[in-house]
Parts: structure tokens; sequence; C-alpha cells
């Protein structure tokens, strides 16, 4: 790590390389649900192939989590995230120049690079920043998730209509490129893409095993639930609305409210957090949480209220597990192997979540079962993550 009034001299810099490639995270992979139809019409293909190119990456996050802690451990966390920020830029290329086959590749590509750029950049944010300083920086990050989503849904569109839609999804990859030319610059070449070992440890401190901590498969079980519950919700919450007697426009424009809360809710959790303690945080999540099952079981006149409440806590909820992760103040090698084991676990689980909730509607033709699954979710988050917080107040420990 630099110096101090080198490192201060480019906070800047780095806070702008952690937003955009957040950013990326996420705003490449939903850049097609805008213009799904036109993709489906243009390649000859349903829409169920079509849906493929927004689900095999969230699997991605799961099956490529090993893959993703192997890099880092080998390479670095500064080799990893110019390898996530390239690979983004080559797999949007790959995506959007020939037909379906090629489109299914290149998203394979995008969501691999994008695993490990969702294990690295917490850990880079726990580096270079101070523990007060990590806990605001996790949620500027996950906020930048959020705005990413909210700009790619609000732009393909329009700039499909005006380029094509193959141009129009490409063209989000200008985040990881300028995050990748940004970060090259602050770093220099060769330690951006020169693979170098991890810092000396002392033979007398023992290594944490995350595969025998206990408090890792609790954080995992915890994101599991928080995952679940976010994409679930995310998927059927403007059909939930429609059933409840609003058109397709105004229960999108109501569901926004969902993800903007989260962009708010990601921001105020580390004030929550630095104020008070991380089981307080985790108990205003989990509570601001259940709203959403239970208000639209018992009270969904109040629908106004759930989406915001639920916002702001499904915000919290993804930030707050980004600052359990690096909270063990573990070395570098052993927050990559708890990073990509709760993340691989989450995603994998998060995944059925749409899926799910879907079937059981068609299924029961109602929202009771469904928002009862959501409930559990949503207690799977509290519960272990608890545990997990009030593990926090002590050192971690081998186990």
């Amino acid at each position: 790590m630099p110096d101090r009034p080198a490192a201060s001299r480019s906070l800047p810099v780095l806070i702008v390389v952690i937003v955009l490639s957040a950013a990326m995270l996420r705003g490449p992979i939903l850049s097609v649900a805008p213009v799904a139809r036109a993709i489906g019409a243009d390649l000859s293909v349903g829409a169920g192939v079509v849906g493929l190119l927004t689900t095999i990456p969230v699997l991605c996050f799961a099956v490529c989590a090993p893959l993703a802690i192997a890099i880092i451990r080998r390479a670095g966390a500064d080799v990893a995230l110019s390898l996530t920020l390239g690979g983004v830029v080559l797999g949007s290329i790959l995506r959007s120049v020939d037909g379906i086959a090629m489109a299914l590749v290149g998203t394979a590509v995008l969501g691999a690079f994008v695993t490990i750029g969702n294990v690295v950049l917490p850990i880079i944010i726990a580096r270079e920043f101070s523990a007060r300083r990590a806990h605001t920086m996790t949620g500027v990050y996950t906020a930048a998730l959020n705005v990413g989503t909210m700009t790619v849904t609000l732009g393909t569109a329009p700039l499909a209509d005006a380029v094509g839609w193959r141009w129009a999804i490409a063209s989000w990859a200008v985040f990881a490129l300028i995050a990748l030319v940004v970060w090259v610059g602050m770093r220099g070449v060769r330690a951006a893409f020169a693979p170098k070992p991890g810092p000396r440890r002392d033979a007398d401190t023992p290594r944490v095993s995350v595969m025998r901590h206990g408090p890792t498969w609790l954080l995992a079980a915890a994101f599991c639930g928080q995952a679940f519950a976010f994409y679930a919700i995310t998927a059927w919450l403007p059909t939930l609305l429609g059933d409840q007697g609003f058109d397709s426009s105004a229960a999108g424009a109501i569901a926004a409210l969902f993800q903007v809360g989260g962009m708010i809710g990601s921001l105020l959790l580390p004030v929550i957090t630095l104020r008070s303690s991380i089981l307080i945080g985790v108990l205003c999540v989990g509570i601001g949480w259940l709203t959403v099952p239970l208000g639209f079981l018992f009270a969904p006149g109040l629908w106004l209220a759930w989406c915001v409440i639920g916002g702001l806590a499904q915000g919290g909820g993804i930030t707050i597990v980004f600052i359990m992760i690096n909270a063990f103040g573990d070395d570098e090698h052993t927050t990559a192997g708890r990073s990509g084991i709760v993340q691989g676990l989450g995603y994998a689980v998060a995944a059925s979540g749409p899926l799910l909730l879907g079937a059981l509607h068609e299924a029961t033709g109602a929202w009771t079962v469904p928002l009862l699954v959501e409930l559990v979710a949503v207690l799977l988050f509290l519960f272990p993550g608890l545990a997990v917080a009030r593990h926090l107040r002590t050192p971690a420990r081998a186990a």
C-alpha cells in the first residue's frame, strides 16, 4: 500500500474507480431487459432464450466464485480488478457482435469476470480505507450498484431507438473502460497487471480457515436470505402491484421506488453502524425487510410504505453483509475466501428466487404463499445475521 501522503492524494481517484466499477457490476448485465423483445425478434429466439442473457450471469456468480478466490489469492487484488474491468469490456463486445450463440458466450464471459469483481472490490475497500471510512465506502459501493442498474434501465431503450440494441447494450461497458483507464493510470501498468505475492504473515499468527469458521457459514446463510428476497421481489413486484389494479406503467414506476430506496438505504446503513453497532444495523435491516411480506399480506393498501421501507432495507442489507465480510479483520487471502463462499452460495440461492415465487403464484393463483416464502427468506437473513454481528464484538478466531 502506498505511503499516507500518496494515498491521500490518490483517494478521490480511487473513489472514482470504485464507483465506476460498482456501476458496471450490474449495469451491463441488466441492460438486456429493456430491449429483450428487440433482441428476440432480431435473433429469432423466444423469451426463454433471451432470459438466459440475464440468468447466466447470476449463475456465474455462484459457479465462478472459486475461480475468483483463486485468482485473487494467486495474482493479488489489483490484478484481479484489472482482469474484471478488461473482461467486462470483452464480454460486452462478444455479446453484441453476432447471433445468439455468441451472445450466450459473451454473457458467460461477462458473468465470469463480474464474479471476480464482486469478490475483489470489497477487499480493496477494506485494504485502502480505515475501518470507519470502509463502512462509508461500502455504502457508496453498494449505492453505486443501484445507480448503475437505474441508469441502464432508464437509458437502454432510448439508446437502442437511436443506434440499435447491439450498440445500446455494448455501450454500457464504457463504465468498465473508463474505470480501467483510471485504475491503470493510478496504479501503473506493472502494479495493475503484474501478479505479486500478498503481504507477509507472522508465522506465529494462525490464519483463519474460512471453511471451518462457523460465522462464515452463518454469514453465507444471511446473504442467501438477503439475495433471494431481493431478486424474488424485484422480479415480481410490478406484477404484484398490477394484481392490485395498477396499470403496467404505474406498477413499474412504483416498483422503481423500491430501487431508489435501495440507493438511499446503502448510504444510510453505514451511519447506523458507525453511530451504534453492526448488530443494530442488522436489526434495522431485518425489521425493514419484514414490512414487505407482512405488509402486502395484511395491509396491501399501504403499498407505498412497504415499497419505500423495503427499498431502504434491501439497500442496507447488501451493505451490511459486505461490511461484515470485512469486519473480521483478516488478511486478503482469508477475506477473499470468505467473500467467495458468502457470495457464491448467496447468488446460487438467489437465482432460484424469481422462478420459485413465479411458480408458486401460478400454482396457487394468489400471492399469499409466495409472500410467506419471502418472509422465510427475510428471517434467514435476520437470525444468522444477528448471530454474526454478535460474534463480531470480539476478534475472529480460527475454528
